[in-house]
C-alpha cells in the first residue's frame, strides 16, 4: 500500500493544488475535531455595527454598539475636549489676528479698532476663523484618537446620502422660520444683520468671495463636526442611561442633550440679539443628527442657512463687487 502524503493536495506540498471550494451542499455539517471550537454561523446581511464608527449604518448612535463615545467616562472626556477645543480656538484665533495685523502693518491701537469695527477687513475675519477652526478640528481629532476608534470621520458620523439633500430645504426653511419668530419684535431690534455684516461687510472684490466660501462651505463643516459630531454625542451619552434603559428615561436624556447643545451653540456665537434663533437652529440640527446618525444633512442645512444670510447682506450692499 502506498503511503499518502498529508501535504498532498495543498499548495506548495508537492501535489496537485487544491481546487477552490464550491457551493456547500444543503444539510452539510463540517466535522469538528475534539477540542476544536466550531466556526460561527454565517450571518446575512453581514453585521457592520462593530466596524469602526458603526460601519455604514444609520440611525441613533446609541443604538449601534461600538460607536464612540461608548461609555459615560469616554463621553465626559469628549465634553472636556470640546471645552478645551473651543477655548484653544479663541486663543489661536486672536494670535492669528495679531500676526495678520503685523503683516498688514497695523499697530495695537489700530488692531483694537479693527476688532471692534462693525465691518472688519477680510484678512482679519479669515485669520480669526482659521484660528477657531484649529480648535474645532483639533478637539474631535483628540477625542477620536484617545476615546474612539481613531477613524475621525466615522467616529464623528461624517457620512452623506442622497436623502441628505433635504437639508438644503431645512436650512432655508429654518432661516425664514426664525425671521418670522423675530418679526413681532422687529421695531425693537436694531441691526439684526450685525453678525453677518461683521463677516462680510468689510470685504470687497475677491476678498468677499473668500469670505463667502468660508462662511457657506467651511464654517458649516467645522461647526457641525464640533457641535454635533463631538459635543452633542458626548451630551447624549452623558444624559441617557447606560444599556437599553427605559424608553422614558432615554427620551428625556436625548431631549435634554438636544436643548443643551442648542443653547451652547447659541452662546458660542456671542450674539445676544440672535441668541434665541441660533439656539433654536442648533437644537434642530442636533435632533437631525440624532435621528439620522450622521452629519451630512446637518452640514447641508447649515450651509443653506448661512447662504441665505449672506445673500441678504449682499443685497443690502447692492451687489458683490464694488
Amino acid at each position: 500500500m502506498t503511503d499518502i502524503d498529508p501535504d498532498q493536495g495543498r499548495l506548495g506540498g508537492g501535489g496537485t493544488p487544491a481546487r477552490p471550494p464550491g457551493p456547500v451542499p444543503g444539510g452539510f455539517v463540517p466535522s469538528i475535531r475534539p477540542g476544536q471550537t466550531p466556526p460561527p454561523a454565517p450571518v446575512w446581511p453581514p453585521d457592520t455595527s462593530l466596524s469602526p464608527g458603526g460601519g455604514g449604518q444609520s440611525g441613533p448612535f446609541l443604538d449601534r454598539p461600538g460607536v464612540p463615545p461608548t461609555t459615560k467616562s469616554a463621553a465626559g472626556r469628549w465634553f472636556f475636549y470640546a471645552l478645551l477645543g473651543f477655548l484653544a480656538g479663541q486663543i489661536i484665533g486672536s494670535v492669528f489676528a495679531v500676526l495678520a495685523g503685523d503683516i498688514a502693518g497695523k499697530n495695537a491701537t489700530q488692531m483694537t479698532a479693527i476688532a471692534n469695527a462693525a465691518s472688519p477687513p477680510e484678512w482679519y475675519v479669515i485669520s480669526t476663523l482659521v484660528g477657531l477652526w484649529v480648535g474645532f478640528i483639533g478637539a474631535p481629532w483628540l477625542a477620536s484618537r484617545t476615546q474612539g476608534t481613531r477613524h475621525l470621520l466615522s467616529d464623528l458620523g461624517v457620512r452623506f446620502r442622497w436623502a441628505d439633500l433635504w437639508g438644503l430645504a431645512i436650512g432655508v426653511g429654518a432661516q425664514y422660520g426664525i425671521a418670522l419668530l423675530y418679526w413681532p419684535f422687529q421695531h425693537d431690534i436694531h441691526n439684526m444683520n450685525a453678525p453677518g455684516q461683521k463677516l462680510t461687510g468689510g470685504a470687497h472684490g475677491a476678498g468677499i468671495v473668500v469670505v463667502v466660501v468660508a462662511t457657506v462651505i467651511v464654517v458649516p463643516f467645522m461647526e457641525e463636526l464640533f457641535f454635533r459630531g463631538l459635543l452633542f454625542k458626548a451630551l447624549a451619552r452623558l444624559f441617557t442611561p447606560p444599556g437599553p434603559g427605559t424608553t422614558r428615561a432615554r427620551g428625556a436624556g436625548v431631549v435634554l442633550a438636544v436643548i443643551v447643545d442648542g443653547l451652547l451653540f447659541g452662546l458660542a456665537h456671542g450674539e445676544w440679539v440672535q441668541f434665541a434663533g441660533l439656539a433654536l437652529f442648533g437644537a434642530i440640527l442636533a435632533a437631525i443628527s440624532y435621528r439620522s446618525g450622521r452629519l451630512g444633512m446637518n452640514m447641508l442645512a447649515h450651509a443653506s442657512f448661512n447662504l441665505i444670510a449672506v445673500v441678504s447682506i449682499l443685497n443690502q450692499r447692492g451687489g458683490v463687487i464694488h
